[in-house]
């Protein structure tokens, strides 16, 4: 045949492109635990889907009469394949080429994935392990001067976040670039002990006098509880697992609708127990999470950030099929009470149910703001201005069902009062703009330092109060639209769905994806 010099050509290159950085390297990666990236993308994605861009980008040695005899690949890999069918963008670095540095890659690959994903609307998973943006400091004596940093794919990964699904794992130790691609994302994992993410390694940060190793400094157990990073897992292969799962709630962009499945009923018919779940006194605390399990399709709950900001509940869900966003509180982390972090993540949840039209399932039990002077000085007030403008912005439609308490300016933030929503409360409910044990002494002050026994009017005065606090007292004003047995509340989720989904409209919104 003609062609056959280049043909054998083609399949030697392809050939060396897919030995990664050499049999010695690839070892030495699967002996600390970490899977080669080819390896990674064949676990991930559905079986023979893969079609790589860009897989003979690399670097090549010849002989002097301009033959091939050795060549290395570029260490980043991108392409597209199939998870469950549906169509992905993906971008892997190769750690045994260069230790995944950016300045291992060839031309504009890593450019390319982001613009493949933005242009054809198409979900991005990065699969990052990488040492950084820049690669070694030898670069500037080879090149003969320093690299000013221009992030040139900034404004594709800004535009990725406001139009596709984006999702990235942190696989090995990423720093600089590396770490900054991994947060960048609606959803970001981390595996346990095998990942970290640094803006700078044990090795710089010992400069300044701070010796830590690399589990120390940057390790899963730091980002998973500061928000850095969403999730934390226990293999490679659970990653890939969360990967696919929260993909399958996700539309392939913001022009498109959420993926509907077939309905799927709750775990049980009985809710009789959510009658007594919540106890009478208001100080005691109660499980939320399996309220929330029980409510929904049976298994559908995928809990996002479960180590971060852990007094609200939050993630994705499916009722009747439809996905949905669920929030809650969790009154065994202050009560329920907001601090930063907690402000930090409900808008993180808003912005996702915002940007990929999801409506908002909210399980309301706040006591307000945490307050003390270690809120003080976060700036809890800020961040939680934060969440109430986010709230105020939110377009998608909302069901709210106040389990227990809903004071203070936080509470306030359970719903959007510029438009309707749809609102229940439990019997165990509760309001008001100060909790009556918290505001008694001041409210009553001149009337407490007038009686012969001030403790005893104390406890006339809350008893008193008390008996106007109830629900149905907020009923009969409409403060409160209806006051439901929580044995309803599943009947009610799946009125909210068959109303709302009709109205669900796709397409871009006003403002992006805050990550």
């Amino acid at each position: 045949m003609v062609w056959d010099k280049e043909l054998d050509e083609l399949a030697l290159r392809t050939r060396l492109s897919e030995q990664m950085g050499g049999e010695d390297k690839v070892a030495r990666h699967r002996a600390n635990g970490r899977l080669p990236v080819r390896d990674r993308i064949g676990k991930l994605v559905d079986a023979g889907s893969f079609y790589e861009v860009g897989d003979l980008a690399g670097t090549g040695r010849y002989d002097s009469h301009g033959r091939l005899i050795d060549f290395v690949p570029s260490n980043f890999i991108t392409g597209r394949a199939r998870i469950d069918s549906r169509p992905v963008v993906l971008a892997a670095d190769d750690f045994t080429v260069r230790g995944g540095a950016n300045d291992g890659s060839v031309g504009d690959k890593l450019m390319a994935s982001e613009s493949m994903a933005r242009d054809l609307q198409l979900p991005l998973i990065r699969l990052v392990d990488g040492t950084g943006g820049g690669g070694s400091v030898k670069n500037i004596e080879v090149k003969g001067h320093a690299l000013l940093p221009k992030l040139r794919m900034w404004p594709a990964m800004t535009q990725n976040l406001a139009t596709v699904p984006v999702v990235s794992m942190a696989l090995g130790s990423v720093a600089g670039l590396g770490a900054a691609r991994v947060t960048t994302s609606h959803y970001s994992i981390m595996v346990k002990n095998t990942s970290q993410m640094f803006i700078a390694g044990p090795p710089v940060v010992a400069r300044i006098g701070q010796k830590l190793e690399k589990n120390e400094l940057g390790g899963s157990a730091i980002h998973t509880r500061n928000g850095v990073c969403d999730d934390e897992v226990n293999s490679e292969e659970e990653a890939f697992e969360r990967t696919r799962r929260f993909l399958s709630y996700m539309p392939r962009s913001v022009f498109e609708l959420p993926p509907r499945t077939e309905e799927k009923p709750p775990a049980s018919e009985q809710f009789e127990w959510l009658r007594t779940v919540v106890p009478q006194d208001n100080r005691s605390v109660y499980k939320m999470r399996p309220i929330v399990n029980a409510l929904v399709d049976e298994g559908s709950f995928m809990e996002i950030g479960a180590r971060w900001g852990r007094p609200l509940i939050t993630g994705l869900a499916r009722i009747k099929g439809l996905p949905v966003v669920i929030i809650a509180s969790d009154p065994y982390y202050y009560g329920g009470a907001w601090d930063k972090q907690a402000s930090e993540k409900f808008v993180r949840m808003l912005d996702l149910a915002e940007l990929f039209h999801f409506p908002v399932v909210n399980f309301v039990d706040v006591p307000g703001f945490q307050i003390g002077l270690a809120a003080e000085k976060e700036g809890a007030m800020r961040y939680g201005v934060r969440a109430l403008t986010a709230v105020a912005q939110s377009t998608v439609p909302w069901c709210t069902f106040i389990v227990r308490k809903a004071f203070g300016v936080a509470a306030g933030g359970h719903q959007s009062d510029g438009r309707f929503n749809f609102r229940y409360a439990w019997p165990s409910a509760q309001w008001g703009s100060l909790p009556v044990e918290g505001g008694l002494e001041v409210a009553y002050k001149s009337e407490l330092e007038a009686a012969e026994k001030p403790e005893e009017k104390l406890i006339e005065i809350e008893e008193r109060v008390r008996a106007l606090t109830s629900p149905f007292r907020s009923a009969e004003a409409f403060v409160i639209e209806n006051v439901i047995d929580p044995v309803s509340t599943r009947a009610l989720l799946e009125e909210f769905v068959d109303v709302v989904a009709p109205i669900l409209k796709p397409g871009p919104r006003s403002f992006s994806y805050r990550p």
